[in-house]
Parts: C-alpha cells; sequence; structure tokens
C-alpha cells in the first residue's frame, strides 16, 4: 500500500512511527505532509519516506490518505486535493476528532471510501483502543485501516454513530484510568511507600489486572473471586468503596462526559471539540 499523512503533528508523528516500526504494514511509500517539515527531520534518513508540505503531491502518491489535521483545516485542505483524489483507487481515513463521514463526504467527490478513526494518546506507545467506522465504501476497505491502527494498539469496528459514546469510554477514558491510577498511589502512599515505589506498585498492578481479562476474555467477576477470601481484606476493602459510591460515581462521570460532548458538538461546532476532549 502507498500511505499519505497529511498533518503531522502529534498524532500523525505517532502513526507514521507505528507505520515504520511494524514490518507486518507492507508499505511501498510513506509520505508525510506537513506546512513546517523541520519538525520531520527524524524521518529523513528512513527508505519510502518522503517529505513535503505539498498535500497534493503527496494525494497523488498514495491510494491511502490519512487526515490528522485540526477539525479547522480540513474543508481548505479537501478543497486544495479535491482534484488529486481519485474515487477509483483511493481511501480517506480520517482522524480527526468531531467530523462526521457526512461531512467528509460533502468535501470530496463522489463515491469516495471514507474510514473515521478515533484512536486516543496511548496510540503514542502503540497501545491505543481506535474505534473504526465506514461509509458503505469504506468497509471493503477496513482491513487496510485495522493493519495500521492494530500496530499502534487494538481496533474496534463500530456503528458510526457510537464514536461520540467511544471518544468517552476510549479517548477521555485514558485520563479516567489515570485518576484511579493516582487515587491508589495516594493510597498507597498513606500506607507507608515512598511516592515513586507507589507509583509503580499501582501502574503494574493495573496493567496486570487489564492484562488478566485480556488473556482470559472474561468477566472482571470471575477474577475477583479469585482475590477475595470469606472475610478477608480484599472483599472488605471493595465493600467500602462500592458503599463511598466508586462504580456509581465512575459511571455518572462517563455519562457527564458523554452529555457535555454532545452539547459542545452543539453549541461550538467541531472546531472546538479537538481541543476539548484532548483537556
Amino acid at each position: 500500500m502507498k500511505i499519505a499523512i497529511i498533518g503531522v503533528g502529534n498524532l500523525g508523528y505517532s502513526i507514521a512511527l507505528g507505520v515504520l516500526g511494524e514490518s507486518q504494514i507492507n508499505f511501498k511509500s510513506l509520505y508525510l505532509s506537513k506546512r513546517n517539515t523541520k519538525t520531520l527531520n527524524s524521518f529523513e534518513n528512513f527508505p519510502k519516506v518522503t517529505i513535503t508540505c505539498d498535500n497534493k503531491e503527496a494525494v497523488k502518491n498514495s491510494d491511502i490518505v490519512i487526515l490528522a489535521v485540526q477539525p479547522g483545516q480540513l474543508e481548505p485542505i479537501l478543497k486544495t486535493v479535491y482534484d488529486a483524489i481519485d474515487p477509483s483507487r483511493h481511501t480517506i481515513i480520517s482522524v480527526i476528532a468531531g467530523r462526521s463521514i457526512e461531512q467528509i463526504e460533502k468535501s470530496l467527490p463522489a463515491n469516495v471510501a471514507i474510514i473515521r478513526s478515533m484512536p486516543n494518546t496511548a496510540i503514542s506507545v502503540s497501545q491505543s483502543m481506535t474505534c473504526l467506522s465506514a461509509n458503505t465504501k469504506g468497509e471493503k476497505n477496513i482491513d487496510s485501516a485495522k493493519a495500521i491502527f492494530n500496530c499502534l494498539g487494538s481496533t474496534k469496528y463500530i456503528e458510526e454513530h457510537l464514536m461520540q459514546a467511544a471518544t468517552v469510554i476510549c479517548a477521555s477514558g485514558i485520563a479516567f484510568w489515570l485518576r484511579l491510577i493516582r487515587a491508589s498511589a495516594q493510597g498507597a502512599i498513606q500506607l507507608g511507600f515512598e511516592a515513586d515505589v507507589a507509583q509503580e506498585l499501582s501502574m503494574q498492578t493495573a496493567f496486570g489486572a487489564a492484562t488478566l481479562l485480556m488473556k482470559s476474555q472474561g468477566h472482571p467477576e470471575q477474577e475477583f473471586h479469585k482475590v477475595t477470601t470469606p472475610g478477608g481484606c480484599t472483599i472488605a476493602g471493595l465493600n467500602e468503596m462500592e458503599n463511598k459510591g466508586m462504580s456509581k460515581a465512575f459511571i455518572k462521570g462517563l455519562i457527564q462526559s458523554y452529555e457535555k460532548i454532545n452539547e459542545l458538538k452543539s453549541s461550538f461546532g467541531s472546531s472546538q471539540l479537538r481541543s476539548v476532549t484532548n483537556s
């Protein structure tokens, strides 16, 4: 495949690193397009990589175009590359928050394959949970998108109407889990550990819990039973947390975040949405 990434900021940069670092992605060329190409000097010595500030050049020399620009830049950029897009050849993958497939279709020639992607900041360490959706033609090319984003974590194909919810669970969700890890570390400090040790214990334990579920493909309750004994310390701690509303507060937080992202989308438009979801 021939890949172009238009807009190589933090997210586009991470995607480029993922493509270059994954041997299973059999790409023939990778075009990286950005206004200020000086920030892309680290890619100059990679074979098959071309750095350019000409978006049309990048599109002409690709069959997969990844749009990683700010929402407000989308229409102007698509206008400049409109004539270079070939519906019979190109697949457009958007990682732009808050821009629907329908909105993107309006700025492109008819019958172009479009895939919408929602990764999270863990993409920088190849551990993103990336949700994908597509228009009818894009569905036929979804394996290409999965090949790219699976090297940067995991992917899940969802209906587009769930993308706002996916933003809350996966993108904002990074912050929610970080807050839980911080709380665990604070508790460890109160129990006598130094701060650096407390954080290490909390991070590895959280990672271990997630890994247990991913490996077993089981339900959290099944793992609860393995660590809780009658009258033991674990069940005492869990019951106290639930008495203080831990699960209820977490779920209410998710719902509040979901309501807020929909409110912002309606009130301010999608140009402000990326900065809000990443804050």
